[in-house]
């Protein structure tokens, strides 16, 4: 090999070609990672994504099964005013088929009944209250779960961006670190 003063142009030409393609062959391969770093990113954010979406589903079907609950619940407390209601009005007959002399009596037990069908409606809408309290801290958690989630994949993807520009950045640092070392050997010719 002849020292670089001596090397004939042709020499020199195919040398910095041959520099030329191995920093070609490194744009790529860097471009390939770059690119497959990027796909990694975009699974991890679709992962996120589904795994959000599965947390979704499950509250979707919590809030249903509470809500089933609920319509129970109500379903019930019906059947025990109307069978309170019933049972008012079946003491109310037999004793208005009592004597006269038990009217007094009559009459206190019916204003007894009125009061327990007051306190029933009084603990049932004590009841739906607190059914109604539920449900809203339910819709209140859902909505948080579902703000921490955009919140999650927000930041998966501005981390997926950060490495995105420190990758270009890199990039444009060797392209750099190239054309001054391709200007150092245009400036010894």
């Amino acid at each position: 090999m002849t020292p670089a003063g001596s090397q004939s142009p042709e020499e020199l030409l195919f040398a910095a070609q041959k520099e030329s393609r191995d920093m070609q062959r490194a744009v790529i391969a860097l471009r390939g990672e770059l690119e497959m770093a990027h796909a990694r990113r975009e699974q991890e954010v679709q992962q996120a994504v589904a795994a959000g979406q599965d947390e979704i589903k499950l509250l979707r079907s919590t809030a249903a099964s509470l809500r089933e609950t609920l319509e129970n619940a109500v379903i019930q407390r019906d059947a025990d005013v109307q069978a309170a209601h019933a049972a008012a009005a079946n003491e109310i007959i037999q004793l208005k088929a009592t004597s006269a002399a038990l009217r007094d009596q009559l009459e206190t037990a019916r204003h007894a009944a009125e009061s327990r069908i007051q306190a029933a409606h009084a603990a049932s809408a004590n009841e739906i209250a607190q059914l109604k309290a539920t449900a809203a801290a339910l819709r209140e958690q859902l909505e948080t779960a579902r703000i921490a989630q955009e919140t999650s994949v927000q930041a998966t993807r501005q981390a997926a961006q950060d490495e995105i520009a420190q990758l270009h950045a890199s990039i444009v640092a060797m392209r750099e670190t190239m054309e001054r070392h391709t200007g150092k050997h245009t400036s010894r010719q």
